[in-house]
Parts: structure tokens; sequence; C-alpha cells
């Protein structure tokens, strides 16, 4: 890089206090970001990557300080820069999308409002104009009625349309550097699609540096101009996107590269090379465990206003009731994995919890085993007989985990409600058996969810699931928030205990690669309907349904090979 840099980082070193003396997370790294360039950085958890972004923008804890190095951005020194003078940098010079938009966001206030603050605070409109350049801010980043959604609070809107308001706040006073913290986690094929194209035609329009901060090295080969590889807060290697994706120079890059699922490979594929597996025992599936068959759920709609509510029309169409399911029938076989695949808004996870008795059905049968469970009402099923036999792993490893519950007491807690009478011992010895089955160290058993890495509470999780020895498991998005090696790991389990257990899973997933190397057949699901399902080569291979072959463009590409 031989122009003078937007951004130069040299030598940065950031140091945590913590109970048992000092860490450092981030340890003499080196970034540069031209003018106009999009930076990938890529990492997994704890490689550093967040932490380097919030030296830069100067917003780490109390815990955390820059003891080494500089940050200069535009001829400005950061490291040494007042809160003051950080203030006025922080969303008119340098801006940040965080990973979680529901977080970023204030639940209280209406997105309007929100946008508005950070017009003010850098005085980039005055009292006239304020809701008017609101507004403009949420058309600019290709939001529907735009005075509507003004009015709207973050719980009103959908996981990509609050990805969207937060990319509106970060772009309201058209910074010179976006800095983008893992903006497309957890959401569908289609929504990341077009959230990267918006972040990147915006970027481009305006002139503007981005760092992209993520850990699908894929999606940074394909959004990016030069990526960052980052292991245990160092910079390991530096590299043109394409040079990355092609010629891995290191190690770790290379293994991060290996654990990527993609078209072409076995599970077996993703574990790191040397890696002693023995090959995935594969059964024909048996008869029908679960038939699900006109299954319907629906929603009173409600007036979109106060005002809405004197209106016929408005209370013509509020009277009409919101279809989120409609009509679904399928079956899952014993020993079967079944992907239920759609962006989101499209019914999976209702569907899901439909199956699982947590939510009433309004029409339609589920039969599990013989008996139609949707016949008992879900509060009453939570003592059912059949209770145990059907079990979820929940997508957020950390939420679904009691945070006063060791490991150990979260594995027993379906033990010691259904499991009948047992010893402390017994327990004990059932919950030592289980964390070795999922790959979880005995020593880890005592420790809380926070003491954990989210692979360690993903199989805590898994072990909880599995403890009753149930037919069926429902798996909702059980990777979304893990690294690739560590969902390399989990997916390679999930099939070893499939085939050793003879369990079913409902598979509920937005990534295709991943249902591709885990399910027997796939559903695909668009606005509460099935609109394709086959097996995996026949529905992503050859796909029959536009919609399906919208959702397969929408994964990210890697750049084209020479």
């Amino acid at each position: 890089m031989t122009a003078v840099p937007l951004l130069d980082v040299r030598g940065l070193t950031v140091e945590f206090a913590t109970r048992r003396g000092v860490v450092q997370a981030v340890r003499e790294i080196d970034i540069q970001v031209a003018k106009g360039e999009t930076l990938g950085i890529v990492g997994e958890s704890g490689s550093g990557k967040s932490v380097t972004s919030y030296a830069v923008m100067r917003i780490l804890d109390r815990a955390g300080r820059i003891a080494n190095g500089s940050v200069v951005f535009s001829g400005v020194a950061l490291h040494d820069a007042t809160e003051r003078q950080m203030c006025d940098v922080r969303g008119r010079e340098i801006s940040m999308i965080f990973q979680n938009p529901r977080a970023a966001l204030n639940p209280i206030r209406r997105v309007g409002h929100q946008i508005e603050d950070v017009l003010r605070q850098h005085a980039q409109a005055g009292s006239f104009d304020m809701r008017a350049k609101a507004i403009d801010a949420l058309r600019q980043v290709r939001i529907a009625n735009p005075e509507e959604r003004y009015d709207a609070y973050p719980f009103e809107l959908s996981g990509g349309m609050c990805q969207r308001v937060v990319i509106a706040l970060a772009l309201a006073c058209r910074p010179k550097l976006l800095i983008a913290d893992e903006p497309t986690t957890g959401l569908d094929a289609t929504t990341q699609k077009a959230v990267m194209e918006l972040i990147v035609e915006l970027t481009r329009e305006r002139g503007m540096s981005t760092i992209l901060i993520t850990h699908d090295l894929g999606l940074a080969a394909a959004s990016c101009d030069r990526v960052v590889v980052m292991e245990k807060g160092r910079v390991v290697e530096t590299a043109a996107s394409r040079d990355i994706f092609d010629h891995p120079a290191h190690a770790y890059t290379r293994k991060l590269m290996r654990a990527t699922p993609r078209p072409g490979i076995g599970l077996r594929d993703l574990l790191p090379a040397g890696a002693e597996a023995q090959p995935i025992q594969h059964s024909e599936p048996g008869a029908p465990l679960l038939s699900v068959k006109d299954l319907v759920k629906e929603y009173a709609r409600k007036p979109a206003s106060l005002f809405a509510r004197f209106s016929k029309t408005a209370r013509a169409a509020a009277a009409v009731p919101f279809r989120a399911v409609d009509a679904l029938s399928f079956e899952i076989r014993r020993g079967e994995s079944l992907g239920l695949v759609g962006e989101s808004g499209c019914g999976k996870s209702t569907t899901s919890m439909m199956l699982m008795r947590l939510l009433d059905s309004t029409a339609g049968s589920i039969i599990f085993d013989g008996q139609d469970i949707g016949a008992i009402p879900a509060r009453a099923f939570a003592q059912h007989p059949l209770r145990p036999r059907i079990q979820m792993v929940f997508q957020d490893p950390t939420d679904s985990l009691n945070p006063r519950y060791t490991a150990a007491r979260a594995i027993a807690d379906p033990l010691l409600r259904f499991g009948g009478p047992m010893t402390a011992a017994a327990v004990r010895a059932r919950c030592e058996e289980l964390a070795a089955t999922v790959g979880l160290p005995l020593d880890l058993l005592d420790r809380f969810p926070h003491q954990l890495s989210g692979g360690q509470k993903a199989r805590v999780g898994i072990a909880r699931a599995i403890a009753l020895k149930p037919d069926l498991v429902v798996l909702d998005e059980p990777t979304a928030a893990l690294d690739v090696s560590v969902q390399a790991l989990v997916l390679n389990l999930l099939a070893d205990l499939k085939a050793s257990l003879g369990m079913s899973y409902l598979f509920v997933s937005h990534d295709l690669h991943v249902v591709r190397l885990i399910c027997d057949r796939v559903i695909v699901m668009k606005g509460g309907r099935i609109v394709e399902q086959g097996s995996p080569a026949e529905v992503l291979d050859h796909p029959q349904a536009d919609y399906t072959r919208e959702l397969i463009a929408a994964l990210p590409k890697a750049p084209a090979r020479d």
C-alpha cells in the first residue's frame, strides 16, 4: 500500500484486567485501510477481531485499554484523543454496524427518533428538517414505506429490517469509514445477500472505506478487496481476497478454509487434517415417526395505529387473520434427518414450535408415533408421557442455558424432571456419560455458562437434548452462532449421535451448505407453504421452484479462479 492510508494501525496491543491477571486480547497488530477500500478481518471467536474495532472506536469497556501502539485516522491520532474528540469522530467520521441489531437499537424508542438522535448529536439537521432526513435515511437503505417505518419500534420489525435500520443509523452522517461487525450473522441467505449488496453499494456511492468483520471466509472473499486473518490476537496473514481463497499461506487460514461447508465435500472433510474419524454410518430410514397433515397457524392482526381502528378499511383488513403456516404436510421417518429451510418469516420456527408442542396450532394434525399430539394443548403437553421423546436444541446456546446452572445441572435437568427416581451419584454418572458422548471435557461440568466457549455451550445443549434418549430432536439453527471449525465438530457429532442412537432430526437452518451435509431430505418453505422438497441433490443441485433458485443464487460466492 503506497498511498497514505485512511486508517493506519501500528503495533496495537490491547489488554484487559481480569481476576486472573492481565490478558492481552490483541498483540502488536498492523492493519491499514486505504480510501475507498473494503478490508475483511476474519477469524474465530476470541481471535481479537471485535476488540480491534472497539479499540479503533475507543469503546473498550473499563477493564480494557490500549497498552501499546498507535491508531491514526485521517491524520488524527485516535489513541491519544480525548473522549470529547472521540464523540465528534464516532458517527460522523467513523460509524459501526454492530453484530446484534436488536441489541443495538433502543427497544422503547421509535426507529425514526433514534436516527434523529444521531443527526442531532452531530448537528446534521435542524428541527425543521429532522424528520425528513430520518425518513430519507430509511429510504436509502431500501426500507419500504419509510414514512410508516419511521414510527415503528424495533420489536415490530424483522431481523433483516432491524439490520437495515442499524445501517441507516451508521450512514446517517455520511462517515468516511464504516466498520461492520458480523452484519449478516443469523440472517437467511437472501437477506444476507441484500444486506451485503446494500452495504457495498452505499459505501461505493459515497466513496467510503469499509472494514467487514466476519468468521465467514467465503463472505469475506466475495465482498472484500483484501483480507486480514487473525488468530489468538495476532495477524497471521494479509493478502488480496482472491489469493486468500485460492492460495492460503498460513496453516490457520487453511484450517478455516477446510472447515467451511461448500459443495462437493462431506462432513468428515470439514475436520482438521489428520483428525481421526470413522466413516459415518448411514442406514435406510424406517417407518414414519412424525406425520404432519394440513397444519395451520393463524394470528389475529392488530391495527397499525390507534387511528386505524376507526377506519373501515383497516378494521376489515384486521379482521382477516395472518396465516403464518398454511396447510403444511410432511413426514419424518425413523432415523431420518429432515432439513427445513427458507428465509426469515417463512414459518420455520413457528412450525418447529408447534411440533415441540410449545405452541398450539389453529388446524391440522401432528401424529407422533401413532398419536395425535396436536390435539393435546401445549400447556398440558409439558407433563405428557410423550414429552421426553421429543427434545430440542435451541439456536442460541447462551440464551438457552440457565446462567445459574452449572453445565452438569443443565444436562441433568431433563433427568431430574422425567428420568424417574435417581440417586445423586447416578445423575452425576449419567451427566459424565453424556458429556463424554458429546465430547465435553469432564472438568468443565462444574463451570457456569459464562465460563464456557460457544462450542462448549453448544455441546451442553446437545447433551441435555439427548439425555432421555429421544426419538426426535428438533435442531433450530444449532450452529448459526458458531465458528466454522467448531461448527464442523458439532455437525460431525450430530451425525454420529443420529447413527448410534437411531434418532430422527428436524434440522431448521438457513445455511444450505450445512443442510446438504447433514440432511437426508430437504423442505423449502416460503410464506408458510412448502414450495419444494426432495433429496439434497434434487433440491439444491436441480431446483425446480424459482424461490429455491433464488436461495441458492444468494449464497456467497468466492472470486472466480483464473
